[in-house]
């Protein structure tokens, strides 16, 4: 008999999630994976495919999430796939040690936990409110990494990165990785070039929730000796680009399909082809691909006759502000409308500690020279101080979150 259950993953009972998660797998159930919380959907128990599978949000940047239906078989398959890259690299995967910082009720995750258990590898799982103490996570890591294991492995988003690489215990404590899967968010090239410089070893992926996480890596060694695409399709992964350069992809793990408003919907043509969200460029190297993201298309805007990706841009200044040691924390761009130019780009912000009225305005004037290099249609319009601002626990920007609040403001 078909179930449809809903589990909310709670960090603090993390075990006690997973042991829920297992079984529920067993009885051939499918199961949504939310935050304590989150949005709850319900699908027609004779409307589910055959199980067990699970039911994860795929976050768009600047509309409503997708419910993914992704199946335990294609969930088995990308752990496969990624063991076999692992195999590639001289890494056996059942002898790795797993490391797992990230939200269980996401699917990079969910897949840390997945793949030990195909593998048969040791899984270890770490709060957020560890990541947050560099000094602590070394001091609890120290047994762990005495112990007589294979390859070290661990998932991150930038923006942990960013935070341990400004720790000496945080950078210690990633130096001690033979792989850092790096993913959710582009890489900005101040951390890239900081982590090549303590011989951190990242390797900078791209996946979705509908494909069932990694589909293409960068190698470590890549990485380190300067590599700044997203490296190679697994084994099981083809790719192309449509005639508007969107990425398109090809695999037989893709979701069975999204939920949207009481119905399910494919997501791949007739020819089994899935269009990403992303624009991209392709290169031949050894007669495989190689990756390289340039923007996401669903947040592109066109200004002045010209296409603007809001993440180059975003990551471009942040490395800048963060040489120029400028205390901000988290910035994005949006776009407003404009008579003229058709949207302009403004800016959100948060300072990374208080300032005064004065120290505020010098850090923006600050700001304002490091942009006057910059084309006149990549410069936002104006900033706005946004005390709340801060990516998701994916590490993932919910412009349509943020778009609201500017919205708000902007009336105010």
């Amino acid at each position: 008999m078909k179930r449809f259950l809903t589990l909310e993953c709670i960090p603090k009972d993390i075990n006690k999630c997973t042991k829920q998660l297992s079984k529920a797998i067993k009885i051939g159930a499918w199961i949504q994976l939310i935050p304590k919380l989150g949005e709850r959907i319900e699908i027609p128990v004779h409307m589910l495919p055959k199980g067990p599978g699970l039911v994860i949000s795929s976050g768009g940047s600047s509309s409503s999430p997708n419910h993914c239906l992704l199946t335990s078989t294609h969930l088995d398959q990308s752990a496969t796939a990624t063991a076999y890259w692992l195999q590639k690299q001289g890494i056996k995967a059942e002898h790795s040690l797993i490391f797992n910082p990230l939200p269980l009720h996401h699917l990079s995750g969910l897949m840390p936990w997945w793949r030990s258990h195909l593998w048969g590898a040791k899984h270890i799982w770490l709060l957020p409110q560890l990541m947050r103490d560099p000094i602590s996570l070394e001091l609890s890591s120290k047994s762990k990494f005495e112990e007589k294991v294979g390859a070290r492995l661990l998932s991150l988003v930038p923006t942990q990165i960013q935070r341990l690489l400004s720790h000496p215990s945080g950078l210690r404590w990633l130096q001690s990785f033979d792989v850092i899967w790096v993913g959710g968010a582009p890489l900005p090239t101040d951390l890239a070039a900081k982590a090549r410089s303590n011989q951190i070893r990242l390797a900078p992926c791209y996946g979705a929730t509908e494909t069932c996480a990694m589909v293409t890596i960068l190698s470590p060694d890549e990485f380190l000796a300067g590599k700044t695409d997203c490296g190679h399709p697994l084994i099981d992964v083809e790719l192309r680009l449509n005639k508007n350069n969107a990425l398109q992809i090809r695999t037989p793990r893709l979701a069975l399909g999204k939920w949207n408003n009481g119905h399910l919907e494919g997501l791949q043509d007739q020819d089994g082809w899935w269009q990403s969200g992303d624009s991209a460029s392709l290169t031949k190297d050894k007669n495989l691909h190689r990756l390289k993201i340039i923007g996401r298309i669903d947040t592109a805007i066109h200004s002045g006759g010209e296409t603007v990706f809001p993440e180059k841009l975003e990551s471009k200044l942040l490395s800048a502000i963060r040489k120029s040691q400028i205390p901000v924390k988290h910035l994005i761009f949006l776009p407003i409308s404009d008579k003229i130019w058709g949207q302009r780009l403004v800016g959100l912000f948060k300072w990374e500690v208080e300032l005064t009225e004065n120290e505020q305005q010098k850090q923006l004037t600050h700001i304002d020279k490091l942009l006057k290099t910059w084309l006149p249609y990549e410069r936002p319009l104006t900033w706005y101080k946004c005390p709340e601002l801060s990516p998701n626990s994916a590490g993932k920007w919910e412009r349509s979150k943020w778009k609201q609040w500017l919205e708000i403001n902007i009336r105010k």
